[in-house]
Protein backbone atom coordinates (compact mmCIF):
# COMPACT_ATOMS: atom_id res chain seq x y z
CA UNK A 1 0.00 0.00 0.00
CA UNK A 2 1.66 3.61 -1.08
CA UNK A 3 1.67 6.10 1.84
CA UNK A 4 -0.34 9.33 1.78
CA UNK A 5 2.98 11.22 0.81
CA UNK A 6 3.09 9.35 -2.08
CA UNK A 7 -0.23 9.56 -3.35
CA UNK A 8 -0.13 13.14 -3.11
CA UNK A 9 2.50 13.38 -4.98
CA UNK A 10 0.88 11.71 -7.81
CA UNK A 11 -2.38 14.11 -7.75
CA UNK A 12 -0.16 17.13 -7.56
CA UNK A 13 1.60 15.68 -10.99
CA UNK A 14 -1.97 15.72 -12.18
CA UNK A 15 -2.97 19.11 -10.78
CA UNK A 16 0.17 21.35 -10.06
CA UNK A 17 -0.86 23.12 -7.18
CA UNK A 18 1.27 26.10 -8.60
CA UNK A 19 -1.43 26.03 -11.41
CA UNK A 20 -3.73 27.53 -8.78
CA UNK A 21 -5.00 30.86 -8.66
CA UNK A 22 -3.24 33.23 -5.77
CA UNK A 23 -6.49 33.53 -3.97
CA UNK A 24 -7.56 29.79 -3.58
CA UNK A 25 -7.00 26.81 -1.23
CA UNK A 26 -5.33 23.70 -2.77
CA UNK A 27 -3.80 21.21 -1.62
CA UNK A 28 -3.85 19.06 1.82
CA UNK A 29 -5.94 20.25 4.28
CA UNK A 30 -5.47 16.76 6.90
CA UNK A 31 -3.38 13.60 7.17
CA UNK A 32 -0.96 11.91 7.99
CA UNK A 33 2.39 11.83 5.27
CA UNK A 34 3.09 8.21 6.18
CA UNK A 35 -0.24 6.79 6.58
CA UNK A 36 -1.28 3.86 4.19
CA UNK A 37 -3.38 5.00 1.80
CA UNK A 38 -5.89 1.77 0.50
CA UNK A 39 -9.54 3.53 -0.64
CA UNK A 40 -10.13 7.05 -1.96
CA UNK A 41 -13.25 8.45 -2.47
CA UNK A 42 -13.96 11.10 -5.17
CA UNK A 43 -16.48 14.15 -4.45
CA UNK A 44 -17.27 17.55 -5.40
CA UNK A 45 -17.83 19.41 -2.22
CA UNK A 46 -16.12 18.68 1.42
CA UNK A 47 -19.27 18.99 3.31
CA UNK A 48 -20.28 16.35 6.48
CA UNK A 49 -22.69 14.14 4.15
CA UNK A 50 -19.30 13.50 2.16
CA UNK A 51 -17.36 13.24 5.39
CA UNK A 52 -19.80 10.74 6.36
CA UNK A 53 -19.90 8.66 3.04
CA UNK A 54 -16.30 8.54 3.34
CA UNK A 55 -16.20 7.15 6.85
CA UNK A 56 -18.97 4.45 5.72
CA UNK A 57 -16.69 3.35 2.92
CA UNK A 58 -13.65 2.89 4.81
CA UNK A 59 -11.75 5.46 2.86
CA UNK A 60 -8.42 6.64 3.79
CA UNK A 61 -8.15 9.82 1.32
CA UNK A 62 -10.97 12.21 0.50
CA UNK A 63 -10.25 14.14 -2.46
CA UNK A 64 -12.50 17.37 -3.37
CA UNK A 65 -12.46 19.54 -5.78
CA UNK A 66 -14.07 22.48 -3.49
CA UNK A 67 -12.09 23.51 -1.39
CA UNK A 68 -12.89 23.79 2.81
CA UNK A 69 -11.12 26.78 3.69
CA UNK A 70 -10.82 29.15 0.41
CA UNK A 71 -10.96 32.36 2.38
CA UNK A 72 -8.68 31.22 5.25
CA UNK A 73 -10.00 30.27 9.20
CA UNK A 74 -8.34 30.83 12.62
CA UNK A 75 -10.08 27.98 14.06
CA UNK A 76 -11.37 24.21 13.50
CA UNK A 77 -13.26 23.72 16.30
CA UNK A 78 -15.94 21.81 15.74
CA UNK A 79 -18.67 23.94 17.08
CA UNK A 80 -18.66 25.26 13.40
CA UNK A 81 -19.66 23.32 10.52
CA UNK A 82 -16.06 23.28 8.85
CA UNK A 83 -14.78 22.28 12.02
CA UNK A 84 -16.62 19.49 12.39
CA UNK A 85 -15.54 17.92 8.92
CA UNK A 86 -12.42 17.98 9.94
CA UNK A 87 -12.41 16.76 13.60
CA UNK A 88 -15.10 13.70 11.74
CA UNK A 89 -11.78 13.18 9.19
CA UNK A 90 -9.37 13.69 11.46
CA UNK A 91 -10.98 11.22 13.73
CA UNK A 92 -11.22 8.65 11.63
CA UNK A 93 -8.20 8.81 9.97
CA UNK A 94 -9.00 10.37 6.89
CA UNK A 95 -6.85 12.76 4.72
CA UNK A 96 -8.73 15.52 3.04
CA UNK A 97 -6.84 16.82 -0.81
CA UNK A 98 -8.67 19.19 -2.58
CA UNK A 99 -7.73 20.59 -6.45
CA UNK A 100 -9.79 23.52 -7.37
CA UNK A 101 -8.78 26.12 -9.79
CA UNK A 102 -5.65 23.57 -10.56
CA UNK A 103 -7.93 21.42 -11.73
CA UNK A 104 -9.87 23.73 -13.74
CA UNK A 105 -7.07 24.58 -15.84
CA UNK A 106 -4.96 21.42 -16.28
CA UNK A 107 -5.04 18.92 -19.20
CA UNK A 108 -7.22 17.29 -19.14
CA UNK A 109 -9.22 18.89 -16.89
CA UNK A 110 -12.34 19.39 -15.07
CA UNK A 111 -13.66 20.98 -19.21
CA UNK A 112 -12.44 18.11 -20.44
CA UNK A 113 -14.71 15.96 -18.41
CA UNK A 114 -17.40 17.95 -18.98
CA UNK A 115 -16.88 18.03 -22.44
CA UNK A 116 -16.49 14.24 -22.26
CA UNK A 117 -19.68 13.42 -20.36
CA UNK A 118 -22.03 15.32 -23.05
CA UNK A 119 -19.76 12.96 -26.05
CA UNK A 120 -18.40 16.45 -27.29
CA UNK A 121 -15.15 16.81 -29.40
CA UNK A 122 -12.81 18.94 -27.91
CA UNK A 123 -10.86 20.64 -30.55
CA UNK A 124 -8.93 23.24 -28.21
CA UNK A 125 -8.77 25.98 -24.84
CA UNK A 126 -11.53 28.52 -24.58
CA UNK A 127 -8.84 30.80 -22.36
CA UNK A 128 -5.48 29.52 -24.33
CA UNK A 129 -3.73 31.82 -21.56
CA UNK A 130 -4.44 29.57 -18.81
CA UNK A 131 -5.72 26.94 -20.67
CA UNK A 132 -9.39 26.95 -18.74
CA UNK A 133 -12.66 25.83 -20.85
CA UNK A 134 -12.76 23.96 -24.11
CA UNK A 135 -14.08 24.86 -27.15
CA UNK A 136 -16.08 21.65 -28.98
CA UNK A 137 -17.61 20.74 -32.01
CA UNK A 138 -21.03 18.52 -31.94
CA UNK A 139 -20.51 15.23 -33.57
CA UNK A 140 -23.92 16.48 -35.67
CA UNK A 141 -25.34 19.67 -35.89
CA UNK A 142 -28.48 19.88 -33.83
CA UNK A 143 -30.44 23.04 -32.43
CA UNK A 144 -30.32 24.43 -29.08
CA UNK A 145 -32.86 23.09 -27.93
CA UNK A 146 -31.48 19.60 -28.57
CA UNK A 147 -28.04 20.35 -26.99
CA UNK A 148 -29.92 21.52 -23.66
CA UNK A 149 -31.80 18.16 -23.82
CA UNK A 150 -28.71 16.26 -23.95
CA UNK A 151 -26.93 18.05 -20.96
CA UNK A 152 -30.19 17.65 -19.18
CA UNK A 153 -29.84 13.77 -20.03
CA UNK A 154 -26.42 13.20 -19.61
CA UNK A 155 -25.25 15.87 -16.44
CA UNK A 156 -26.55 14.51 -13.18
CA UNK A 157 -29.97 15.47 -12.14
CA UNK A 158 -30.35 18.63 -10.10
CA UNK A 159 -33.05 20.61 -8.60
CA UNK A 160 -32.36 23.72 -11.13
CA UNK A 161 -32.33 21.30 -14.45
CA UNK A 162 -31.39 23.36 -17.24
CA UNK A 163 -31.90 26.92 -18.37
CA UNK A 164 -31.58 27.88 -22.03
CA UNK A 165 -31.07 31.38 -23.74
CA UNK A 166 -31.28 32.05 -26.96
CA UNK A 167 -33.78 30.94 -29.73
CA UNK A 168 -34.80 27.36 -29.56
CA UNK A 169 -34.29 25.62 -32.71
CA UNK A 170 -30.99 27.67 -33.90
CA UNK A 171 -28.30 25.16 -35.19
CA UNK A 172 -25.42 24.63 -33.73
CA UNK A 173 -22.30 22.98 -34.74
CA UNK A 174 -19.03 24.83 -32.43
CA UNK A 175 -20.15 25.22 -28.77
CA UNK A 176 -17.90 26.19 -25.20
CA UNK A 177 -18.04 24.50 -22.59
CA UNK A 178 -16.77 25.79 -18.77
CA UNK A 179 -17.61 23.36 -15.90
CA UNK A 180 -18.52 25.87 -12.49
CA UNK A 181 -19.05 29.48 -12.76
CA UNK A 182 -18.59 30.80 -16.50
CA UNK A 183 -20.08 34.19 -17.05
CA UNK A 184 -16.37 35.92 -16.81
CA UNK A 185 -15.47 34.00 -19.93
CA UNK A 186 -17.70 35.69 -22.62
CA UNK A 187 -15.57 37.93 -23.86
CA UNK A 188 -13.20 34.28 -25.27
CA UNK A 189 -16.76 33.17 -26.18
CA UNK A 190 -17.41 35.70 -28.42
CA UNK A 191 -13.63 35.84 -29.61
CA UNK A 192 -14.18 31.93 -30.44
CA UNK A 193 -16.86 32.32 -32.66
CA UNK A 194 -18.97 29.14 -31.25
CA UNK A 195 -22.92 28.71 -31.55
CA UNK A 196 -23.26 28.08 -27.73
CA UNK A 197 -21.53 27.92 -24.67
CA UNK A 198 -22.95 25.57 -21.46
CA UNK A 199 -21.89 26.30 -17.79
CA UNK A 200 -23.33 27.68 -14.38
CA UNK A 201 -24.26 30.07 -12.45
CA UNK A 202 -25.04 32.41 -15.50
CA UNK A 203 -26.55 35.75 -14.09
CA UNK A 204 -29.19 37.95 -14.46
CA UNK A 205 -27.07 41.11 -16.46
CA UNK A 206 -24.46 38.62 -18.13
CA UNK A 207 -26.81 36.62 -19.94
CA UNK A 208 -28.84 39.48 -20.61
CA UNK A 209 -25.92 41.85 -22.03
CA UNK A 210 -24.16 38.58 -23.84
CA UNK A 211 -27.88 37.98 -25.83
CA UNK A 212 -28.15 41.71 -26.98
CA UNK A 213 -24.50 41.54 -27.76
CA UNK A 214 -25.35 38.88 -29.97
CA UNK A 215 -25.98 39.80 -33.92
CA UNK A 216 -28.23 38.35 -36.02
CA UNK A 217 -25.13 36.77 -38.48
CA UNK A 218 -23.65 35.60 -35.09
CA UNK A 219 -26.34 34.40 -32.37
CA UNK A 220 -25.09 32.65 -29.46
CA UNK A 221 -26.94 30.16 -27.18
CA UNK A 222 -26.84 29.90 -23.23
CA UNK A 223 -26.61 26.76 -21.47
CA UNK A 224 -27.19 27.19 -17.61
CA UNK A 225 -26.51 23.95 -16.10
CA UNK A 226 -26.19 23.68 -12.19
CA UNK A 227 -22.25 24.41 -10.78
CA UNK A 228 -22.19 20.94 -9.26
CA UNK A 229 -23.52 19.55 -11.95
CA UNK A 230 -21.13 20.76 -14.30
CA UNK A 231 -18.05 19.88 -11.91
CA UNK A 232 -19.12 16.26 -11.08
CA UNK A 233 -18.12 14.62 -14.15
CA UNK A 234 -14.43 15.48 -12.71
CA UNK A 235 -14.82 12.98 -9.77
CA UNK A 236 -15.16 10.11 -12.77
CA UNK A 237 -12.76 11.82 -14.54
CA UNK A 238 -9.39 11.95 -11.42
CA UNK A 239 -10.83 8.83 -10.50
CA UNK A 240 -9.72 7.01 -13.67
CA UNK A 241 -6.48 8.80 -13.51
CA UNK A 242 -5.36 8.03 -10.12
CA UNK A 243 -6.93 3.98 -11.43
CA UNK A 244 -4.17 4.05 -13.76
CA UNK A 245 -1.23 5.57 -11.82
CA UNK A 246 -2.36 2.89 -9.38
CA UNK A 247 -2.00 0.08 -11.78
CA UNK A 248 1.54 1.57 -12.68
CA UNK A 249 2.56 1.76 -9.07
CA UNK A 250 1.05 -1.47 -8.48
CA UNK A 251 -0.79 -0.01 -5.54
CA UNK A 252 -4.20 -1.63 -5.83
CA UNK A 253 -6.20 1.29 -4.74
CA UNK A 254 -9.77 1.17 -4.13
CA UNK A 255 -11.11 3.95 -5.96
CA UNK A 256 -14.47 5.32 -5.80
CA UNK A 257 -16.32 8.53 -6.84
CA UNK A 258 -19.38 9.79 -4.61
CA UNK A 259 -22.91 9.67 -6.40
CA UNK A 260 -24.35 11.90 -4.06
CA UNK A 261 -25.50 15.34 -4.95
CA UNK A 262 -24.42 18.24 -2.76
CA UNK A 263 -26.21 20.89 -5.15
CA UNK A 264 -27.33 22.83 -2.88
CA UNK A 265 -30.47 24.04 -3.94
CA UNK A 266 -33.71 21.63 -2.96
CA UNK A 267 -36.19 20.14 -5.41
CA UNK A 268 -39.05 22.18 -3.92
CA UNK A 269 -40.12 25.29 -6.86
CA UNK A 270 -42.73 27.92 -5.95
CA UNK A 271 -44.29 29.69 -8.90
CA UNK A 272 -43.57 33.57 -8.62
CA UNK A 273 -46.29 36.01 -10.32
CA UNK A 274 -46.01 38.82 -8.90
CA UNK A 275 -45.88 41.96 -10.49
CA UNK A 276 -42.49 43.70 -11.08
Amino acid sequence: MPRLSEVIAELDALWPPERAEQWDAVGTVCGDPDAEVRRVLFAVDPVQEIADEAIDLGADLLVTHHPLYLRGTTTVAASHFKGRVVHTLIKHDIALHVAHTNADTADPGVSDALAGALDLRVTGPLVPENNLGRICELDRPETLAEFADRAAKRLPATAQGIRVAGDPGMVLHRVAVSGGSGDSLFDAVRAAGVDAFLTADLRHHPVSEATQHATRSRPLGLVDAAHWATEWPWCEQAAAQLDTISDRHGWDLRVHVSKTVTDPWSSHHTSSGAPN
